[in-house]
Order: C-alpha cells, then structure tokens, then sequence
C-alpha cells in the first residue's frame, strides 16, 4: 500500500534552522527502514525558493507501519514539520522500478 504525505515546516527563520538540525538525522534514518520505504520523495519549496515543507510517496504494509514510522522520523520528533497529513495513494506502474509491484 501507498501512502503520500505531505508536511509543511515551521515557517521563517526557526523553520529553516529545525530543518538544518535535523537534516542527518532525517536522510540517516531513511536509509535504515525496515517496516517502510520510501518511493520518492522531494522539498516542497516556497515563492522564494526557500525549501517549506516535504512531499514523500511511502510504501508500508499498513498504516499502522506508517504511523510508527512517522513516531521516529526526526523531522517529526525534532519538530522540523508544524503540520502533516497523510493519504493513501496508488502510485502508476510506470513509476514503480518493480515494473508495477508495489515495494512492500
């Protein structure tokens, strides 16, 4: 199953320093999942180029996985992203570089 979340940032200043922190962390921890994986994923940036929250397309058996996930993701916890929701989604075959299998 697919999840895509979307997760805005702190505004300003503050906003950009709590992503700084937590950057490592947050690229660390995406490498390690085990219960999740991440599709894609990119900075959602505002009119100044400025980058203001994340977009990520998750893979996860279910969304209890993804809620765990969420619980340790250090954007999260280091209170990097003020707000975030969540959706299921199905990504098209041909973005999936299983040719059409999810990656679960």
């Amino acid at each position: 199953m697919h999840y895509l979340v979307i997760a805005y940032d702190h505004p300003g200043a503050e906003g950009r320093r709590r992503r700084a922190r937590a950057r490592e962390a947050h690229l660390a921890q995406a490498a390690s999942m085990k219960q999740v994986k991440a599709v894609f994923g990119t900075a959602i940036l505002g009119d100044d180029g400025d980058m203001i929250g994340s977009m990520l397309v998750m893979a996860a058996d279910s969304r209890e996985d993804l809620d765990a996930w969420l619980r340790v993701e250090p954007y999260v916890v280091d209170d990097v992203w003020r707000e975030v929701r969540v959706h299921r989604c199905q990504v098209g075959p041909p973005f999936l570089p299983t040719g059409g299998r999810t990656l679960q």
